[in-house]
């Protein structure tokens, strides 16, 4: 039977990618984002893919627009099987450049735009004892880049959030699945279309990944009831090195963050007021402009993913090894 989807943050970038992973198995998709443009080109990738979608503009920083939009889906499509939290935006700037209102509205999306989700999605799921949600995360959420004060605090705040609800959940007995997933620097629009206060034009940290390399990710994650997987070696460097070594951390990133997030393209004097309080115009797809650069396969993720069957080889081998060892 097909799965009813909810994906915030739908028209673009990693939420995008999502919705085509999930239309792919013939799912029901529900996209919810600010840009009517975005959505209808997300609903057609869904429709094209083998989904049935449903477009529904929503601010995801608005509860009851996110309410409004859980009842939509489920009037639609049903019971709503799988609920994703990608939706973000930020400033890429240094702190003293960005205004009270521009960190609060980074931080509404972002952090509370999760929240929203979080509420929706079990205050349907729990009452009914199963379902599947996945939260979008990111390495930030465990370490600290300059340029990006807001998306760090609100990611750090996100993380907070999901250990809290994991702890309920278990408290509770629940079969709700929560997973976050954690991610590194992506090939997405988040680079054009979110506001800029720079010399130059922002970009991922290097290694860059695709898009569908997250969306893999997620719909693993989904389906297995793993609570967190990790793209991308940097990744694993990121949170490691931010538990183990915070200072050398936060020196590296101070002589290397600022250089690594700006490409060589001048922004401008007044800079990008991008997408922060409304959606650009036009479809914005899944991916930015570092096709060129970016990795589509993580060998991080597929030893996550095939975690059991390596652990099963490595005991195969060892036996084999131990067996060798005694003739």
């Amino acid at each position: 039977m097909a799965e009813t989807v909810v994906v915030s943050g739908a028209t673009s970038g990693v939420g995008r990618a999502v919705a085509r992973a999930f239309a792919r198995d013939g799912c029901r998709v529900a996209l919810l984002a600010r840009g009517q443009e975005g959505l209808d080109g997300a609903a057609r990738d869904v429709e094209q893919a083998g989904g049935r979608a449903l477009a529904l503009p929503t601010d995801i920083a608005d509860y009851a627009q996110v309410e409004a939009a859980a009842m939509a889906a489920e009037e639609a499509f049903g019971e709503i099987d799988v609920w994703v939290n990608s939706a973000m935006t930020t400033v890429f700037a240094f702190f003293a450049d960005v205004e009270p209102d521009e960190f609060r509205r980074a931080t509404e999306v972002t952090y509370l735009g999760s929240v929203w989700g979080f509420k929706a999605a079990l205050d349907r799921m729990v009452p009914r004892d199963r379902g599947s949600i996945v939260q979008v995360g990111s390495a930030l959420g465990y370490q600290g880049i300059p340029l990006q004060s807001a998306y760090c605090g609100a990611k750090h705040g996100v993380q907070g959030v999901f250990e809290s609800l994991r702890c309920e959940l278990a408290h509770r007995r629940s079969n709700v699945s929560l997973s976050i997933v954690q991610l590194p620097g992506l090939n997405t629009p988040q680079f054009d279309h979110c506001r800029a206060k720079l010399p130059n034009e922002p970009m991922p940290v290097p290694p860059i990944y695709q898009p569908e390399v997250a969306a893999e990710a997620v719909r693993f994650a989904a389906r297995h009831r793993r609570r967190q997987i990790y793209v991308g070696a940097s990744t694993v460097y990121t949170v490691w090195g931010s538990r183990l070594a915070p200072a050398l951390a936060e020196r590296y990133l101070a002589r290397t963050g600022v250089e690594a997030q700006q490409r060589d393209k001048p922004l401008g004097e007044n800079g990008r007021p991008g997408n922060l309080f409304e959606p650009v115009p036009g479809d914005p797809g899944a991916h930015g402009d570092f096709d060129d650069q970016a990795h589509g396969s993580s060998l991080v993720l597929q030893l996550s993913t095939h975690r059991r069957a390596l652990g099963l080889l490595a005991a195969a081998t060892g036996g084999a090894a131990f067996l060798l060892g005694r003739r």
